[in-house]
């Protein structure tokens, strides 16, 4: 095996949880018999994590800290982790324990053996109160009608990633949930595995009803870009010129009246109605044509391409 692993674990406010984590993990990571390293993150802890984890590197060298600034959410912490990996095989999970590191041998297994990029763990089994569960269920029913993306679980952290698949992968917000669906939209391969899901005996939850309008306002923009990234005038412009055309003819009519009829307008609502629908229209057009500007700016910066290669076959 020519592989070589990193481990990316987010943390905030997890100092329970961190010693824990690192002896299951440590084990399973031996028993693998290939290189590897972990990155711990700390994203913005105030209590003792980043302590716990200066000690755990202390005593193993594999070990790399990456502490932010501040609290930035677990979308910058995987991104930070993506950014510093250096391995050819990328597994992320949680600190709360909740996760089971002896999911991971299964995880690679599946990504080589299968020729999958990308592998996710599925929390058939989970460990959550009822309400969580409630909203994680509604939550994925969503996503999956408006990706079209067919994984049961997005909001498991507990996965597997060929390095190519993050290399240009831009995270924040809530957008961890939907990586799967972000990278399946790029033509990669998503698999899943049913993964153990362990109840957190130790510190608080972070999942909260911020998180979850965040997450749905993502999930929205998940879903345009999917469908108009590339072209977004085909709805803007779309749209203006449904809406100026049903404006113009209503103009159209009412000046027939006013000229053949002698009709006056000053009391008709549709003379406003028809007017601003042409103007609405023409604004939407108008927009179209800014956001396909800035979609060639965007793809300009960092030569970044509207499709992705898989092989190139000589």
């Amino acid at each position: 095996m020519d592989s070589t692993l990193s481990i990316i674990i987010p943390a905030y406010n997890e100092e329970d949880n961190i010693d824990p984590v690192y002896r299951d993990l440590s084990s399973v990571l031996i028993g693998l018999g290939i290189p590897y390293e972990i990155l711990l993150i700390d994203d913005g802890s105030t209590d003792q994590t980043c302590q716990k984890m200066k000690s755990l590197q202390l005593r193993d060298n594999s070990i790399r800290i990456i502490k932010f600034r501040k609290n930035f959410g677990q979308s910058a912490a995987l991104q930070a982790g993506f950014d510093y990996a250096t391995g050819t095989i990328i597994v992320t999970m949680d600190s709360d324990l909740q996760n089971d590191p002896r999911d991971i041998p299964a995880l690679i297994e599946k990504i080589e053996r299968e020729d999958f990029d990308v592998v996710c763990g599925w929390r058939y089994n989970r460990q959550d109160p009822v309400f969580k569960k409630i909203f994680s269920k509604m939550a994925n029913s969503l996503r999956k009608f408006l990706t079209k993306e067919t994984i049961h679980d997005s909001g498991c952290t507990l996965r597997s990633y060929r390095r190519e698949c993050i290399e240009d992968l831009e995270l924040y917000g809530e957008l961890h949930r939907y990586i799967p669906a972000m990278l399946q939209w790029k033509g990669y391969r998503v698999g899943e595995i049913k993964v153990n899901h362990r109840e957190r005996t130790h510190g608080s939850s972070k999942y909260s009803w911020k998180r979850l309008t965040k997450g749905f306002l993502d999930l929205i923009v998940i879903a345009f870009w999917q469908k108009y990234s590339v072209r977004p005038m085909h709805i803007f412009g779309g749209f203006g010129f449904i809406l100026a055309t049903i404006g113009f003819f209503i103009s159209l009519y009412l000046i027939f009246e006013r000229l053949f009829l002698n009709m006056g307008l000053t009391e008709r609502p549709l003379f406003l109605v028809g007017f601003f629908m042409l103007v609405v229209g023409i604004q939407f057009i108008a927009l179209g044509i800014l956001a396909d500007i800035l979609l060639k700016i965007y793809y300009g910066q960092k030569e970044r391409k509207p499709y992705r290669v898989d092989k190139i076959l000589k």
